[in-house]
């Protein structure tokens, strides 16, 4: 797929990649680009997507919060593990000839799957209400529908927002024998976890 940035962020991702290029190529640097999908963990920034579901939920689990606000819930990405990331990095120093490479699971999940799989992870199911796709959707507790879980509040969208990303890691694994290995529930199941200790520990406090 050509490149087509969306963000200031992306713009500087391409620079990078072009300059990277560009020193393999003229002064034959061993100088590898990784093009890497998004790969989360518990260390995870708290403003990102992953990070801000499980910790939010967390916060609700604990009593901390009521509620949690996100974005669009129609975004799709490609969510893999960043340690299954970090071996595949090495694997391009490793290699024999510089080269590029795609990191990515080849699978894409919805925001809405991530927030359904976070809860199923402390046994809790999710109804979905309202128009889907709209401000007005909302999801609640199944068992006690009265409790709003989720809500939708614009101030999350982007300006200019990709709907899907997935990856196409084919090159890497013929070339490097890698593969993505951590499987996307266990992923999120992890991210919860780490999440609902830091509550535990106190770290995470009523904000």
């Amino acid at each position: 797929t050509p490149f087509y940035p969306r963000s200031p962020y992306g713009v500087a991702k391409l620079y990078a990649y072009w300059i990277t290029v560009n020193y393999r190529e003229a002064y034959g640097m061993f100088a590898c680009n990784g093009i890497l999908f998004n790969h989360e963990s518990p260390r995870r920034g708290e403003t990102f997507i992953t990070r801000k579901i499980t910790r939010g939920l967390s916060r609700i689990d604990a009593g901390l919060d009521k509620c949690l606000y996100l974005g669009n819930l129609n975004s799709q990405r490609d969510w893999g593990h960043a340690k299954d990331y970090v071996e595949g990095m090495w694997r391009m120093l490793q290699a024999d000839k510089a080269d590029d490479f795609v990191l990515a699971t080849n699978e894409t999940h919805p925001v809405r799957e991530f927030v359904e799989k976070a809860f199923k992870a402390v046994d809790i199911t999710v109804e979905w209400r309202g128009e889907k796709g709209t401000v007005d959707e909302y999801c609640v507790d199944a068992a006690n529908p009265s409790h709003v879980l989720v809500k939708v509040d614009p101030r999350y969208f982007r300006p200019t927002e990709v709907e899907i990303l997935i990856g196409n890691p084919a090159k890497a694994k013929a070339a490097l024998g890698w593969t993505a290995t951590t499987l996307f529930e266990d992923l999120v199941k992890e991210m919860v976890a780490s999440d609902l200790a830091e509550v535990d520990s106190g770290n995470i406090e009523r904000e």
